[in-house]
């Protein structure tokens, strides 16, 4: 075997049609018995193998293989490439590639002799010299081999100096494995490093007539170019770690700070987790922190003594709240609610009658094609006669609108405007959406949306009222029992106007207990003016003159009652209409006749009863 210390070695063989199989075979031989003689590893001799004709191809590079075996079984699979024999082109590619870094040589500073071996049998049919020149100055050795047609001048232009060294002539395929145990000695010369007192540290690499100085992985060799010293592979600060770089012989690992661990990244450290043992017993809320952990209370509560319970914090006995009626204590915090029947005002202390106080109002208008354009004017004209009954203010009344055909879409949600001005001016820029009449999906959209804390409306902690009027013209294309309910079950007041084609059982399926007061109805939209009134004093009686009573219709003191009103404007017509012509009087005549015995069947009615 070789003892003078690793090489990087590539075979360039001549495959042109000129070679014959079997000779071919031979060139096999010489290639495997010299590898055979080298000490082949990674950190010892590397082999490549080219073979040329008119093209180069690459059998295996200096990186590829490592082991014998695998060298030998790649070269007794080579298929010749049989065409002409472009020598000066596999030149250029063995400098260019098969030579490189990249493909397994080592780097120039570790001086490894780089050594070209050249098979050819014939004459080249490209030039050689000046590329063969060009490998030699790049630092390749080049050993040309001739065998029987092989032209010497040719070999005497790729070699390298001296040529009686390094050129070689074989007469015949048949000799070339016979050479190669003499060539064999021209690459496996005197071990420096046995012939010398190298004096390296860790080891010494025999070159063919010198040595150099290699340290043990995890080490770097010193200015002396014997010595070595541990590198700190922590040192260039690319080592990534989150918390402690601790460096091993020229590697490194990452620890983490204590109370942490390292991920499976082995760079990253995480936080221990000390409440998912399941041991802190504390009440509402365990905190981790690097050391340990500790008790935290929900806001509105207090840490005690032993630091694991907690207590409700009574902030209405600790501070001076100012509610004019009461103080109710909340998780942290406070707040002022008012007797039923009155309203929280916008100071969030006092309280006072509806008129004057505040409540969350989202409309959801017919936007439907049977509306038409000019009716949709009139329900904008509408919808702004109701805001000029509220009190709009940022803390007061606030109001939200909702358009609906076959779909759906938010004018402006209840936090948007701030004045009765702004709103009024929003409705009357709304443009008309025509198509379909979805009522139910426009229940759906109110009670999921529009009365949604993100668009404005106030928590129900605050009790203030929520209410929502259903505005539409005709029978709804889907279902609107579902939402009507569910708008209901929810807390929303529910109010139903309905005109022109409106179906009275939808609008008492919208509307809140008792139906009778909060759903109304106009026969056209030129005379639904009458309907703003009737809201006014349905979400606030007070604001009527006197209370307003709710009594059944069919009530025996009903139907007296409506009889003595009915007499009493009966007579009062009498009186006005006097002196009306005759046929005018014919025709009150007759009317009174009617209502007469309107009442005379009320009155058996009563009696029977």
């Amino acid at each position: 075997k070789c003892k003078t210390g690793p090489l990087d070695i590539v075979f360039v063989i001549d495959s042109s049609r000129s070679v014959r199989p079997f000779e071919f075979e031979t060139m096999r031989r010489f290639m495997i018995d010299i590898i055979s003689s080298l000490d082949i590893g990674p950190n010892a001799t590397r082999v490549g193998v080219i073979q040329y004709s008119s093209q180069v191809q690459n059998i295996f590079s200096l990186k590829t293989f490592f082991k014998r075996a695998d060298m030998e079984k790649a070269i007794n699979n080579i298929v010749p490439l049989a065409q002409g024999t472009m020598t000066g082109l596999a030149i250029q590619y063995a400098m260019n590639v098969a030579f490189t870094t990249q493909e397994g040589a080592r780097p120039p500073h570790k001086k490894i002799p780089r050594v070209a071996i050249i098979v050819t049998d014939g004459r080249p049919q490209d030039r050689v010299s000046e590329v063969a020149t060009q490998a030699r100055a790049a630092g390749i050795e080049i050993y040309a081999v001739g065998i029987q047609r092989a032209d010497m001048s040719s070999l005497r232009a790729m070699a390298s100096l001296p040529l009686e060294e390094h050129v070689f002539l074989v007469e015949s395929f048949e000799l070339i494995q016979q050479f190669g145990k003499q060539f064999q000695d021209k690459l496996c010369g005197v071990d420096m490093c046995m012939e010398r007192d190298h004096g390296c540290q860790h080891s010494c690499v025999s070159i063919p007539g010198s040595f150099y100085c290699e340290c043990n992985p995890g080490y770097r060799l010193n200015v002396d170019g014997k010595t070595c010293s541990p590198i700190d592979a922590c040192a260039d600060g690319r080592h990534g770690c989150e918390h402690q770089c601790v460096s091993a012989r020229g590697s490194y690992s990452c620890h983490c700070r204590a109370g942490y661990y390292l991920n499976e990244d082995k760079k990253t450290c995480t936080m221990t987790d000390y409440c998912s043992f399941g041991n802190h017993s504390c009440q509402h809320e365990c905190v981790s922190i690097p050391n340990g952990h500790y008790c935290r209370c929900r806001s509105g509560f207090t840490l005690q003594a032993d630091s694991k319970s907690c207590r409700a914090a009574d902030l209405c006995n600790g501070v001076d709240h100012g509610c004019e009626f009461k103080c109710v204590s909340a998780e942290g915090s406070y707040h002022c609610i008012c007797p039923e029947g009155q309203q929280l005002q916008a100071d969030g202390k006092t309280c006072n009658k509806c008129g004057a106080g505040h409540i969350d109002l989202v409309m959801v208008i017919d936007g439907s094609k049977s509306v038409r354009p000019q009716n949709f004017e009139l329900v904008k004209q509408f919808v702004n006669r109701i805001v000029d009954l509220l009190d709009v203010s940022p803390h007061g009344t606030q109001v939200g609108l909702v358009q609906y055909s076959s779909r759906v879409r938010t004018e402006f949600p209840l936090n948007k405007y701030a004045t009765a001005d702004e709103i009024k001016k929003a409705v009357m820029n709304v443009e008309y959406m025509e198509k379909g009449t979805m009522t139910g999906l426009a229940l759906k959209h109110m009670v999921e949306h529009s009365f949604s804390e993100l668009e404005g409306a106030r928590p129900p902690s605050h009790n203030v009222p929520r209410i929502g009027l259903v505005f539409t013209d005709g029978r709804s294309q889907d279902d609107i029992s579902e939402w009507a309910r569910r708008a209901k079950e929810s807390g929303i007041v529910m109010f139903a106007v309905g005109v022109g084609k409106a179906v009275e059982e939808e609008l008492r399926a919208i509307a809140s207990e008792p139906v009778e007061q909060h759903f109304s109805y106009s026969a056209d939209f030129t005379t639904m003016t009458h309907l703003v009134e009737n809201f006014k004093l349905n979400i606030c009686p007070e604001e009527g003159k006197g209370e307003t009573e709710i009594r059944s219709p069919c009530e025996c003191e009903a139907l007296v009652q409506f009889q003595t009103n009915t007499v009493a404007v009966l007579e009062s017509l009498t009186e006005k209409n006097i002196l009306c012509l005759g046929s005018q009087r014919a025709l009150l005549a007759r009317s009174l006749a009617q209502m007469t015995a309107r009442l005379e069947d009320l009155e058996k009615q009563i009696a029977n009863q």
